[in-house]
């Protein structure tokens, strides 16, 4: 499979990495370039060949760019951005339907898993726990809260029972049906994300802690394997674990 990466930066290179790891291991991955596009460079010019699929580990500003070279190659892309808005969203589901296309605000197989797990324990316990949620991350990171944060309150919020809270300040009461959402920033934090549900009598916190980049290289290379064969449409992690049905 060769793989051609939008994103020349941290993750970009870690990809690059992983790719080359794993094919020093004999097997069948391949990178032909990283596009820098944030300078004015283009993805044609940074690939030595087209690839059988893109991975975008860039910024929300070049998923048009991303897009229209998956359609114009008629290839499939997964999309690893953070920060992406409404517009973004609209265009990863325009491409959707021309292309395959997995998109997810976080690669982590973990982050996969506890966004079940998540969705589980709210219909068990939400009736009598307050939840909140804390995630960490490092000083140089442009959202805030994260979108792996935004992704666990939709799947705790699916039935949309709650309303956000983002921070707290000054004195407000906190309201029965609310989930508070916080966001801390220092460091070189890679990214851990805690849900807390918390009754009178007792609390139940699960946590995920990121110890490098490279689990989000790992999920990406996951979901290329997952989406190179598949029928046009919009996937996420959880299709690529198995963990949706009627896929």
């Amino acid at each position: 499979m060769k793989i051609g990466i939008v994103g020349a930066g941290a993750m970009g290179k870690t990809v690059n990495e992983y790719i080359e790891e794993r094919r020093t291991k004999g097997e069948d991955f391949e990178s032909v370039g990283m596009a820098e596009l944030m300078g004015g460079g283009s993805i044609e010019s940074a690939f030595s060949e087209t690839p059988d699929i893109v991975i975008d580990f860039s910024n929300p500003a070049n998923i048009e760019k991303t897009c229209a070279y998956a359609e114009e190659h008629s290839i499939p892309a997964v999309i690893a951005t953070t920060g992406c808005g409404d517009v973004e969203r609209a265009r990863i589901n325009k491409a959707a339907e021309k292309v395959p296309v997995v998109f997810s605000a976080n690669y982590s197989l973990g982050i996969t898993v506890m966004e079940r797990v998540a969705a589980e324990m709210t219909e068990i316990l939400g009736g009598n726990f307050d939840i909140e949620i804390v995630e960490k991350h490092h000083r140089n990171k442009l959202d805030a809260p994260s979108g792996t944060a935004l992704l666990l309150a939709n799947a705790i919020n699916s039935r949309g029972n709650y309303e956000f809270t983002y921070g707290r300040y000054g004195s407000s009461l906190r309201k029965k049906q609310e989930i508070g959402v916080h966001a801390v920033r220092g460091g070189g934090i890679v990214g851990e994300h805690s849900i807390i549900f918390a009754s009178d009598e007792e609390v139940l916190e699960i946590k995920h802690h990121a110890a490098s980049k490279r689990i989000f290289a790992v999920g990406a290379l996951k979901a290329a394997e997952f989406v190179i064969n598949k029928e046009i449409g919009l996937y996420d992690m959880k299709d690529v674990l198995c963990l949706t049905q009627n896929r």
